[in-house]
């Protein structure tokens, strides 16, 4: 994928959010279910606007602004990042499934699926009936407990939110904070942040790091993490990355890269990695 891409196509600058719960579709089974779910939202997508950069954030900005009021992540954040994965909504996940955020599958997802080649071939994307559901979605994401830590920052803090989200393994791209930066000073997407007075903050982290901690040792079934091989090792297959190595096994890739002393990105078929200590 591209390190941005901007109003143009879909893209991510990170590889993606949650691991595919189908990695076991075949081609026609995929191709089938995303036939009829093209022919059943067939008057939607072909009624579907395309969006400029500055008609995306007009559309979107009152549904982002009600996120970081609930949960304060920055309005800007929201919006920076879905104009980063859905490429100004205009993408094809964002066209046919209402997907802004690149979310995939998860082994208790029961909604309608999307298929879309990705970290593997087949990954299976959640499919959703407004594109408001997607932006729900993704700040119920980001309420575990890597990015607890992020919900004590200000809800105006969009600095502190775009460095922490790659300390925190959101993103592989060295360079996602000043691309999210970038973008929000570009665009002033800031002016739709709002501070909190003390005790408003309290009660917002206090609310939101409750709901973190009780979904501790829930299994947030994302089918995300694969029991470690007794060998402590996985063996490089076709179609792998650091990134999909790394969430498969419930690490970091800067954790995947130490315990393999690597000094960059660079993997190859065939090749072993440890992948626990």
């Amino acid at each position: 994928m591209s390190l941005f891409c901007l109003g143009i196509v879909s893209c991510s600058s990170h590889k993606k959010i949650i691991s595919s719960a189908n990695p076991g579709v075949s081609n026609s089974e995929a191709r089938r279910n995303n036939e009829a779910l093209q022919k059943q939202r067939h008057d939607a997508i072909a009624n579907y606007p395309t969006y400029t950069t500055l008609q995306y954030i007009d559309k979107f900005k009152t549904i982002a602004i009600q996120e970081m009021n609930l949960y304060g992540i920055p309005a800007s954040i929201t919006l920076a990042q879905g104009l980063f994965e859905s490429g100004n909504g205009n993408g094809e996940l964002a066209r046919v499934a209402n997907n802004h955020f690149g979310i995939k599958c998860t082994s208790d997802w029961k909604g309608k699926s999307y298929y879309k080649d990705d970290d593997q071939v087949n990954d299976c994307f959640r499919v959703y009936d407004r594109a408001e559901d997607s932006f729900r979605d993704h700040s119920e994401f980001l309420k575990r407990k890597r990015y607890a830590r992020l919900f004590e920052l200000d809800k105006n803090d969009y600095i502190g939110w775009a460095n922490g989200l790659k300390d925190a393994g959101y993103a592989t791209n060295p360079k996602y904070p000043q691309l999210l930066i970038g973008v929000i000073q570009k665009y002033n997407l800031d002016q739709y942040d709002r501070p909190e007075g003390t005790v408003q903050k309290i009660k917002r982290e206090d609310r939101v790091l409750t709901q973190i901690n009780q979904n501790i040792g829930k299994a947030i079934k994302d089918s995300l993490v694969n029991a470690t091989p007794t060998d402590k090792t996985y063996t490089i297959k076709q179609g792998d990355t650091l990134y999909s190595i790394s969430k498969r096994f419930g690490l970091t890739v800067d954790e995947l890269k130490a315990l393999n002393n690597m000094a960059d990105n660079t993997i190859k078929i065939g090749q072993k990695l440890v992948v626990a200590k």
